[in-house]
C-alpha cells in the first residue's frame, strides 16, 4: 500500500486553497457506468474558506465548513456545494476578518474597540467556541447535522444544503464537546463520547445515547464500548484560561503525557457501567478507529496509530501542507509514524495469570500479559506498516459488519501527510490493493453495498478526487470494493478542496 509517486510539481496544494461556493448544481462529464443502484447523494464536508480579508487561517482544522453534494439520478451526477451558515462563517463574512478563535488560529479583537472594553468583555464573556462543522454530517432521527468536535453541532438541508438551525449540546448533556465520529446502530441509535470537566480540574468522559425518533475516537462491538486513551490531552485550566489570559488556540492547550503510555477503557452497554480492569500499552496517536468486535471472551480492537507521544496535528499546519515537496517529505520525517494496528482485550481476567499471555485467540499476534500490580499490557499486532506511508479515513462495510468479524477495511492513503491514494486492506491476511493516479489527491471512501450482496466486499467504493492539472480539476471517482478497478468518474470544471468525512444518503 506504499505511495509509487513523489509529487515534485506540489499539485497538493490546490486541495488547500479557498474556493467559491456554488449557485447551482453543476452537471458532469461521466467516463465508464454509473452504477443503477446509486440513487442518492454523497454528502462530504471539509474546509472550504483558507482566509477572510487579509487574515488567513493556519491549521488543516481552521477553514471555514464548506458542504458538497454529488447525486445520482438516472445515470447522471451533478456537483453542489454551500457554505454552512455557522456563527463563525457569518460574522467572518460580515466584519472581513477571522472573529471567532479556530483550532490553530487566534482571533483577535476587534480594533474598533478600546483595550479597556476588549478587557472587560473578553473577561466577562468566557470562552467563545467555534461552530465551524467542517469535519462531518451524520444523522439522527430523520434530521442530519454537520459537526465539528465543539458542543455545537448544525442542522444542515442535505437537499439544499441550507442551514437550518445552531444546536448546543450543552443543553442536553453534561459536556463539553463531543468526536465527530459517533456510532450508529441499526435503528438509528447514536452513540458518542464526550468529556466534561471531572474532579480536580481534571477530564472525565461521558458516552452519549441518541435515541432514534422512529455512527470515530471510540469503538464499539455488540455488548462494549472501548475507548482508546492517548497521552495527548486538552489541559483544561489552560483552556479556560487562554482566550482571556493569552491570546491562545486550541492547538495551545495540548498537552502530552509522556509517561502515562495508551490507556484502553471498557464499558458494557447494558447495562451501562464501567469495567474496572486496567489495560495499558505504549504511548500513540489515535484519530480513528476501524472495527471493534468479540470474539471468544476476547474484545479485538483495529486501529489507525501513530506511534509515540507526540502530537500529530503538531504537522497539520497548512504552512506545512502547502510547502514544496521536498519540505512536505522533511518535516514528515520528523513525525510520528503510522501503523494499522490490532489489539486483543481479554475481558476475563484472574489474578494467578500473571506472566502469561492471556490471548487465545489462534488468528493473532497481539499479547496481553498481566503484571504483577494487575495492570495488562497490550502488545498489538501490526496489520499494515510503511514508513511515512499511512492508511488512514478508515472506512468498512458499515452496515453489515460494524461490531462483527470482518475482514476487509478501505482507507485514504497518506504520503507525507498528503493524501494521493485509495488503499484496500484484507485484516485476516494482510493482502492489499491500491488505487492511484499521477498528481491526484483523493478523499476518504465510503462503502456502498451492492443491493444483492453476498460478500463482505460486494459493493463501490465513492470518493472524490482533485486533479488540479487536469482539464476538469476535480471528480466523483466510483471503484469497484473487490479490486479498486475504476467503475466509472462524474468530472467537474471546477476545483474541489480537501474534504474530510462524509456519508452516502441513499
Amino acid at each position: 500500500m506504499v505511495s509509487r509517486f513523489e509529487h515534485p510539481a506540489a499539485g497538493y496544494k490546490k486541495i488547500f486553497e479557498t474556493c467559491e461556493e456554488l449557485s447551482e448544481p453543476l452537471p458532469t462529464t461521466i467516463t465508464g457506468r454509473i452504477p443503477s443502484f446509486l440513487k442518492g447523494s454523497l454528502l462530504r464536508l471539509g474546509p472550504g474558506l483558507f482566509e477572510v480579508g487579509d487574515e488567513p487561517f493556519y491549521h488543516l482544522f481552521d477553514g471555514q465548513a464548506l458542504m458538497h453534494k454529488f447525486d445520482f439520478k438516472n445515470g447522471q451526477v451533478t456537483y453542489y456545494r454551500k457554505f454552512v451558515r455557522t456563527d463563525a462563517y457569518v460574522r467572518a463574512i460580515t466584519e472581513k476578518r477571522v472573529v471567532i478563535t479556530e483550532f490553530g488560529t487566534f482571533a483577535y479583537p476587534d480594533p474598533c474597540k478600546n483595550i479597556f472594553s476588549r478587557l472587560f468583555f473578553s473577561y466577562f464573556k468566557g470562552v467563545e467556541v467555534t461552530d465551524n462543522c467542517l469535519v462531518n454530517v451524520y444523522p439522527v432521527g430523520e434530521d442530519y447535522y454537520a459537526v465539528t468536535e465543539t458542543n455545537y453541532i448544525t442542522k444542515v438541508n442535505t437537499d439544499t444544503l441550507e442551514t437550518l438551525k445552531k444546536v448546543d449540546m450543552c443543553n442536553y448533556v453534561n459536556i463539553n464537546g463531543v468526536t465527530a465520529h459517533p456510532h450508529i446502530e441499526r435503528d438509528g441509535t447514536v452513540f458518542n463520547i464526550g468529556n466534561c470537566m471531572g474532579k480536580g480540574a481534571t477530564l472525565a468522559y461521558n458516552i452519549v445515547r441518541t435515541p432514534p425518533t422512529q455512527k470515530g475516537f471510540f469503538g464499539m462491538s455488540d455488548n462494549h464500548f472501548v475507548f482508546v486513551e492517548t497521552p495527548v490531552k486538552i489541559n483544561l485550566l489552560k483552556f479556560l484560561s487562554a482566550w482571556s489570559i493569552r491570546g491562545s488556540n486550541y492547538m495551545d492547550c495540548f498537552e502530552s503525557n509522556e509517561s502515562q503510555g495508551t490507556l484502553f477503557h471498557l464499558a458494557r452497554k447494558d447495562p451501562g457501567e464501567y469495567i474496572d480492569h486496567k489495560y495499558k500499552g505504549a504511548p500513540i496517536g489515535m484519530f480513528h478507529h476501524i472495527n471493534t468486535y468479540e470474539d471468544g471472551g476476547f474484545i479485538v480492537v483495529d486501529l489507525c496509530a501513530w506511534k509515540g507521544f507526540e502530537f500529530v496535528y503538531n504537522y497539520l499546519w497548512l504552512a506545512n501542507l502547502r510547502a514544496n515537496w521536498d519540505e512536505v517529505k522533511k518535516a514528515a520525517m520528523m513525525a510520528p509514524q503510522p501503523e494499522v494496528r490490532r489489539y486483543v482485550i481479554p475481558l476475563d481476567v484472574h489474578k494467578e495469570e500473571q506472566g502469561k499471555n492471556l490471548v487465545s485467540l489462534p488468528y493473532t499476534t497481539a499479547t496481553a500479559v498481566m503484571h504483577a500490580d494487575g495492570m495488562i499490557w497490550l502488545e498489538p499486532e501490526v496489520l499494515f506498516s510503511g514508513p511515512r506511508q499511512a492508511f488512514e479515513f478508515p472506512q468498512i462495510n458499515y452496515a453489515r459488519y460494524a461490531g462483527k468479524n470482518y475482514t476487509y477495511t478501505y482507507g485514504l492513503g497518506l504520503n507525507h501527510f498528503i493524501p494521493d491514494r485509495i488503499c484496500k486492506l484484507n485484516v485476516k491476511t494482510k493482502e492489499t490493493w491500491v488505487w492511484q493516479e499521477p498528481d491526484s489527491y483523493p478523499s476518504e471512501p465510503l462503502f456502498v453495498q451492492t443491493p444483492d450482496a453476498i460478500d463482505e466486499d460486494d459493493g463501490v467504493l465513492l470518493t472524490i478526487v482533485a486533479a488540479p492539472g487536469s482539464q476538469r480539476p476535480g471528480y466523483l471517482l466510483i471503484l469497484n470494493a473487490k479490486d479498486l478497478s475504476e467503475v466509472a468518474r462524474a468530472e467537474v470544471e471546477c476545483s474541489i478542496p480537501v474534504t474530510f468525512h462524509g456519508m452516502y444518503k441513499p
